[in-house]
């Protein structure tokens, strides 16, 4: 898989209070990971959130994962 230059997930005191989002949207990272908790698929929430491509909803999980697995070495 490619590496992620630019983060895709952004914290930015003036959208959203600085809840962590898709950057480019106000679509919080977390409504994503909501969704698939709940059983949704990747494409629910797609079709809810239209402004967060597949590309960037990958890439924030991809950014997320590298993230924890990061914190845990």
């Amino acid at each position: 898989m490619a590496t992620v230059s630019v983060n895709v997930i952004i914290k930015d005191p003036d959208i959203l209070g600085g809840e962590p989002v898709f950057r480019g949207t106000r679509v919080p990272f977390k409504v994503l990971t909501d969704y698939l908790e709940g059983g949704d698929t990747l494409d629910q929430f797609l079709e809810q959130y239209p402004s967060v491509s597949r590309e960037l909803a990958i890439a924030g999980i991809e950014e997320a994962r590298l993230s924890l697995v990061a914190q845990l070495k």
